[in-house]
């Protein structure tokens, strides 16, 4: 088997999990988020340490603490990500799957802006013309509705500054993580501790099927995280930028068509002006890369 073949097999594998995601977290849902969240980074926590024992990583893993910059963008990261996760369980468990897809439908023109504001990146005609298309789609289902639709804002938001720091960072995708899991690890036992004396916890009082679920919350974060990395540097930028919407058009046909979540015509125009702002994005972006590779 080819790499390119490999690669995309791989990233394939990753976003087909992320987009199938919002099924495992409403499996698990009648674990209250904030506990679900600390089993997510404790469990993960574990399986990256085994990851890093296995590769024998922990000196880069020390190399990279030793970097004071890094050692302060890791700790913004952790926060950053925290809060992603338990927006997100939250979402899946309370209705919002609908919501969920379109913050990650907006987050690779979220990561455009960034790179504008603080990278001094110059954006393309057409990345401006996607840009204005995917904002009014936002401000008119914020106008239609009657409310921001702060899920879907935050979850980009939050995402995309992650994914702007971990960019400045010298440490792999495992390495990171680990950090900010490990970072967390003390306050999500707390609250554990905490449930635990208050005869509420989950873990040790449910069936065994919540329980694989609770330990699987690991895997299910960490292993279309390893497949993405492994899978994305063997593909062109440009077909991991096409790939990357197989995520959110998954968690949307889950939202509209398995769990029926109200989707009015609001909603449409709004996904609908998205969706348009994104195929203006992907097709500008293809067409930059064309050109950069026929220069060289």
């Amino acid at each position: 088997m080819s790499e390119p073949t490999r690669g995309f097999l791989y990233t394939l594998a990753a976003f087909l999990i992320w987009g199938l995601a919002p099924v495992f977290w409403k499996a698990a849902g009648q674990v209250p988020s904030e506990e679900l969240v600390a089993h997510r980074i404790l469990w993960c926590g574990v399986m990256l340490a085994g990851i890093l024992t296995w590769r024998r990583g922990w000196d880069s893993f020390a190399a990279v603490l030793s970097h004071r910059r890094s050692l302060w963008a890791l700790v913004l990261t952790t926060a950053l990500i925290g809060s992603n996760w338990f927006t997100y369980i939250w979402a899946m468990h309370h209705d919002h799957v609908l919501e969920g897809s379109l913050g990650y439908f907006i987050n690779p023109l979220i990561s455009v802006v960034l790179g504008l504001v603080f990278l001094g990146e110059r954006l393309r005609r057409w990345q401006w013309v996607s840009v204005a298309i995917a904002t009014a789609g936002v401000l008119f289902l914020t106008l239609r509705i009657g409310k921001v639709p702060w899920i879907s804002l935050w979850l980009a938001l939050t995402f995309g500054f992650y994914a702007l720091l971990r960019k400045q960072i010298r440490a792999s995708p495992e390495e990171g993580l680990f950090f900010e899991c490990a970072l967390l690890a003390p306050f999500m036992l707390v609250d554990l501790g905490r449930r635990e004396m208050a005869g509420t916890g989950a873990f040790g009082h449910v069936d065994a099927t919540t329980h694989v679920l609770i330990v699987a919350t690991g895997a299910v974060t960490l292993v279309p995280l390893v497949l993405f990395h492994h899978g994305a540097k063997r593909l062109p930028l440009s077909t991991v930028g096409l790939l990357q919407y197989l995520a959110p058009t998954g968690q949307f046909l889950l939202a509209v068509g398995v769990y029926h979540e109200p989707f009015e015509t609001a909603h449409l125009i709004a996904f609908v002006l998205i969706w348009t702002a994104l195929v203006i994005f992907t097709v500008d972006a293809r067409a930059a890369w064309r050109r950069s590779r026929a220069v060289r």
